[in-house]
Order: structure tokens, then sequence, then C-alpha cells
């Protein structure tokens, strides 16, 4: 790689910073009242979709999304996607318009500006604690009954090695989705690694496919079929992210 494109492609990272900062400084009055109380999360929703197309179009991202059905108005449902990037979040509240609440890594609390509000929006998990880990399905249970939405990576976390398609899953969004009997909607993000990876020399402008697959119904399942479930969803995933759009 030439020194020339490092420089760019160094300048076009500090710029993704820029654009995740700047709005939520400018608008910061705004989201302190919007995210002070639970009620108001549905106009807070509103803004973070402005906040997330702001950030991939002005990285020179542009979402194309095919959807094998169509979210209702009012209903809840378990979000669910691969994770490869810092660009995930985004993506994935421009693509859907029913209010969701991430549930998330504890550690991303510690990032400038975006973690502050990523705390009093979110429900946090710290995996290394097994309370902490219970204290989300409470949590999730309540943003449910307001009518939101739930949406988890199941992989936990970005995998280290970014030669990996799809890490094995985790239980939690499946258990959530078994007890409230909402539908699982398995999204997947076919272009995000290539675009934005964290490998920090490395991306590029360009689109970035979404697809949204048929929903899995999960009316009349027990916690016994949860890993029955996480499987099948893993493999939905993962026969797209390995076969063609």
């Amino acid at each position: 790689m030439g020194v020339l494109k490092k420089f760019l492609i160094v300048l076009w990272r500090i710029w993704f910073y820029i654009l995740i900062a700047v709005p939520i400084i400018i608008f910061f009055p705004l989201l302190l009242i919007l995210t002070s109380k639970e009620e108001y999360y549905s106009k807070f929703f509103v803004i973070a979709r402005i906040w997330a197309k702001t950030v991939l179009y002005g990285m020179g991202f542009y979402p194309v999304v095919k959807r094998l059905q169509k979210l209702e108005k009012g209903e809840s449902y378990m979000f669910v996607a691969n994770h490869t990037s810092m660009t995930d979040i985004m993506l994935m509240l421009t693509v859907i318009k029913n209010p969701f609440v991430f549930v998330g890594k504890k550690e991303l609390t510690k990032l400038p500006v975006f973690g502050f509000f990523y705390k009093r929006t979110c429900i946090l998990v710290d995996r290394s604690d097994v309370k902490s880990r219970n204290e989300v399905f409470k949590h999730a249970q309540r943003r449910l009954n307001q009518g939101n939405s739930i949406c988890i990576f199941p992989e936990g976390g970005v995998p280290d090695d970014e030669s990996v398609v799809l890490d094995p899953f985790k239980d939690g969004a499946f258990r959530l989705a078994i007890d409230h009997q909402i539908p699982v909607v398995p999204l997947v993000f076919y272009d995000n690694k290539k675009r934005f990876s964290y490998s920090f020399l490395s991306g590029s402008p360009g689109k970035m496919r979404v697809k949204i697959l048929p929903f899995i119904a999960t009316e009349n399942l027990q916690q016994k079929n949860k890993k029955e479930l996480r499987e099948k969803v893993r493999k939905e995933i993962y026969d797209e992210l390995t076969g063609t759009y």
C-alpha cells in the first residue's frame, strides 16, 4: 500500500470519529433530555436514526436493503445480525424503523461522547459477571413491555480473526425471544467487514448490502428448544454469508 493511500485512509478513519462525535455534541442538550426518561425513548430513537444515516452517508456508505418479510408497526421483535464492524450499529439503526433497544457490551461505555449516551439508552451486559447477564433479562422484559424491540449481535462481539465468517452464537437473544414469544428477525450484513473492519488501514466507501430474512416464530417454543432455534438462525445467516446475495 502506497504512502498516499495510507494517509488518505487515516484521514478517512479520523473523519468517521468526527461524524460520530460532532452531531452528539451539537445536540447534547436535546439528547440529554430525551435520554432522561425511558418514556422518551421513541423520540430519541428518531434522532439516533438520523445520526446513524449521517455517519454512514458521510463516510460514503450507502445501504442496499432486500426485505424478504416486512415488519409490522407496533410489533416487538428480536433483531439479530452478524457482527464485524463498528458500522453495524449505524446500519441496524438505518435499516430498522421499529424502535428497538440494543443489548451491548458494557465496555463500550468507555468511548468518549458516544459512550455517555450508549450507557443511558442501551441494556448493558458484562459477560464476565453472571449477575450482570441475569439483569439483562429483567431490563429487556421492561423495555419489551414498553412496546420496544430488542437487538442483539449474538456472536457476543467482533471475532478477533477477520477470516472467521461467523462465530458461534450465544443463547441470550433466543432465550429472550422464547420467554416473550416474539419473532426472531435475522439480518445479514454482507459488506461491513470489507467497508470498515477493525484493521485500521483498511476499508473503502461503497454499498452496504443487507438482507432481512424471513422471521422465525417462537410461539409454542420452550427453553428446551433454545439451542435448536439458535442454530437454525445461525445457519441461515451463515449460508447467506457464504453463498450469493
